[in-house]
């Protein structure tokens, strides 16, 4: 054994290089970490913080999926059609980063009462067992709010919203969705709600209570490949094949500009209001308005007058010479029409002619007929009496 030994030479430290190494390593990032949370929490500020998670709720974005605007319709016309009240469901669908897609939907018995809003039952037993349900069938589905057929907040909302907190995943979203058929806008407004310090109006300015309140969030109307194949499919019925592409197109210009002006006068009432005292100024309003302000082109200015002159004539040119081409295209067309019914009327009059008069076509055909065979006859005959009399002599 000592022979062997002298052989191979003196041992090996026991304790790899590498993993000495890995865990220096690893103490080293434990430490680091425990001094960055140390130093987070000694320089943590509850104030910083609550303004960090209010910018992450207000820069929520909503994406409405078909499914859940006809699953909503649906709902109102089997529970509250011609009627005062509201629906309210259950929102389904998935997080990413800031975007909250809601894919799904179901729906929650609800009752309120009209004259006492305080007032109101959600029947959160049956909200716990069709989820369940749904999870079954897909798992990546979470409850991500829940959605009301409105057209406007009312006082249970919020109530609402602190009870469907106890079963969304992440902070929940509050989508009201207009079924009114008049409504030509986007049918859906986003809202999450947040903590609110409501100040009392005096000398000292010291803090009344804590209450929460909804602030509005960016939404939008999405699909995904499928249900855009499928949305298709359902609006051939509803649209109407004899109306162009340009007179829809017409109409959505139209529907825009109205809507356009409803934000006008909504922002003009808000402005008013802001002057006279009877609503607070909202910071991000202004800045808004501000930055709209900035974006409208200066027409004073005599070089951007005369480019914005030269693209619209431009653009009149190319629509009269649309125009034209169009109804000479059209008054070919009618007369190409026209060419074609004429000759239809002309073969008609010819066979009800022919079929007016059978007997003066028909029989004088079988007479010719007859005297033509009588005649081929007689000559034959003739022929036949001339040879004979050449033979004889």
């Amino acid at each position: 054994r000592r022979e062997r030994r002298r052989q191979r030479g003196p041992r090996l430290p026991r304790t790899p290089r590498h993993k000495e190494e890995a865990m220096a390593d690893r103490e080293g990032a434990l430490t680091t970490m425990g001094a960055t949370e140390k130093s987070a929490e000694s320089t943590g500020d509850p104030l910083t913080a609550k303004s960090s998670l209010l910018k992450q709720i207000l820069e929520m974005h909503v994406v409405v999926h078909p499914l859940v605007l006809l699953s909503t319709v649906d709902h109102y016309n089997r529970v509250a059609k011609d009627t005062k009240k509201r629906v309210v469901g259950v929102l389904l669908g998935t997080r990413s980063k800031n975007v909250v897609d809601v894919t799904n939907s179901f729906a929650v018995p609800f009752e309120e009462d009209l004259k006492t809003p305080s007032i109101w039952y959600l029947d959160h037993n049956y909200l716990e067992t069709m989820y369940r349900m749904y999870k079954k069938v897909n798992a990546r589905e979470q409850i991500v709010g829940f959605y009301s057929s409105g057209p406007k907040i009312k006082e249970n909302d919020i109530k609402i919203d602190e009870l469907v907190r106890q079963y969304s995943v992440g902070h929940p979203v509050f989508v009201v969705i207009d079924v009114r058929p008049e409504n030509e806008a986007i049918p859906t407004t986003a809202y999450a709600s947040v903590e609110e310090v409501e100040t009392q109006l005096s000398s000292s300015d010291e803090p009344k209570e804590i209450k929460r309140i909804f602030k509005h969030v960016s939404s939008a109307i999405g699909a995904y490949e499928a249900e855009e194949v499928g949305v298709e499919h359902l609006l051939r019925d509803v649209n109407d094949p004899t109306v162009s592409t340009l007179a829809n197109q017409i109409k959505h210009k139209m529907t825009t500009l109205n809507a356009l002006r409803s934000k006008l006068a909504e922002t003009k009432t808000y402005l008013l209001n802001v002057l006279d005292g009877k609503l607070p100024v909202n910071n991000a309003v202004v800045y808004n308005l501000q930055e709209i302000f900035n974006l409208i082109p200066d027409l004073n200015v005599d070089d951007l007058v005369n480019a914005m002159l030269i693209k619209t004539n431009d653009m009149h040119l190319a629509i009269y010479c649309a125009a034209l081409v169009r109804a000479i295209i059209a008054l070919h067309s009618l007369l190409n029409n026209k060419i074609q019914n004429k000759r239809e009327d002309d073969g008609l009059t010819t066979k009800e002619n022919a079929a007016a008069d059978p007997e003066s076509s028909s029989p004088p055909a079988e007479g010719a007929g007859k005297k033509k065979d009588a005649s081929s006859s007689s000559s034959t005959k003739e022929n036949g009496t001339k040879d004979s009399s050449a033979k004889k002599k």
